[in-house]
C-alpha cells in the first residue's frame, strides 16, 4: 500500500509543470513569511520576546501539564506579584522555565549625586525600587536557587521571558515529541512542505 502512494505522489510530480512548481514554492514561502510576521505582530502586542510557550516538564503540576500551550504577556510597567506564574530565562540554560513566584524582596536604593561648583558643592538624593524574587515549581520540593546561575540567589525583572495569562492543554505535545526525537521533526516538516507543494487548490 505504501509502495503505490508513492507512485501517486511521483506521478502527481511529474504532472506538474514548471510555472505549477513556482507557484507552488512561492505559495508555501508566503504561508512561512506571513506566520513570521504574526509571530513578530504577537512580540509587540504582548511585550514578550517568547509570546507562547510549551510546558516541557512537570515541575508545575496540577496547575500546568508537560505539553500545554501557555500564553504570555510582558509589560515592564506591570509589578511581580507572588503567587504569578512567570516565564523566565537563567544564565547557562537555553530553554526558559515557567514556574511560580514564592517570595518578593524589594528595598530601596539611594543614588548620591556630587555636583562640584565654584563655591560650594550640591548634593542630590534619588530613590529607586530595585525587585527581586524567588521562584518555585508547584509540583517541587524546594526553590529554584538551584536551578538559577552560580551565586544568583533571586531573579529581576530583566530575567523575566513573559507571565502566563492563558493556556490551552497539551496542544503542545508535537513540539516534545519534536524535541525528544529529532526524526519525528524532519518527518513532520518534510510532509508539511511535500503538502503545499503538491496541493493545487
Amino acid at each position: 500500500m505504501g509502495f503505490i502512494d508513492n507512485l501517486d505522489f511521483l506521478d502527481d510530480v511529474r504532472r506538474m509543470n514548471k510555472r505549477q512548481l513556482y507557484y507552488q514554492v512561492l505559495n508555501f514561502g508566503m504561508i512561512v513569511s506571513s506566520a513570521l510576521m504574526i509571530w513578530k505582530g504577537l512580540m509587540v502586542v504582548t511585550g514578550s520576546e517568547s509570546p507562547i510557550v510549551v510546558v516541557l516538564s512537570g515541575s508545575m503540576e496540577p496547575a500546568f501539564f508537560r505539553g500545554d500551550l501557555l500564553f504570555l504577556t510582558n509589560y515592564k510597567e506591570e509589578p511581580i506579584r507572588v503567587g504569578e506564574i512567570v516565564v523566565f530565562k537563567v544564565e547557562g540554560r537555553e530553554i526558559p522555565i515557567v514556574h511560580r513566584v514564592l517570595k518578593v524582596h524589594e528595598k530601596s536604593v539611594c543614588f548620591a549625586f556630587i555636583l562640584l561648583f565654584i563655591l560650594g558643592s550640591l548634593l542630590l538624593l534619588r530613590e529607586d525600587g530595585s525587585v527581586k524574587f524567588l521562584t518555585k515549581g508547584d509540583n517541587n520540593q524546594v526553590d529554584d536557587r538551584g536551578l538559577y546561575a552560580a551565586g544568583q540567589h533571586w531573579l529581576q525583572k530583566k530575567d523575566v521571558v513573559g507571565r502566563a495569562r492563558g493556556y490551552v492543554p497539551y496542544v503542545g505535545t508535537v513540539t516534545i515529541l519534536m524535541n525528544d526525537y529529532p526524526k519525528f521533526k524532519y518527518l513532520i516538516l518534510a510532509s508539511l512542505g511535500i503538502f503545499v507543494l503538491i496541493h493545487r487548490e
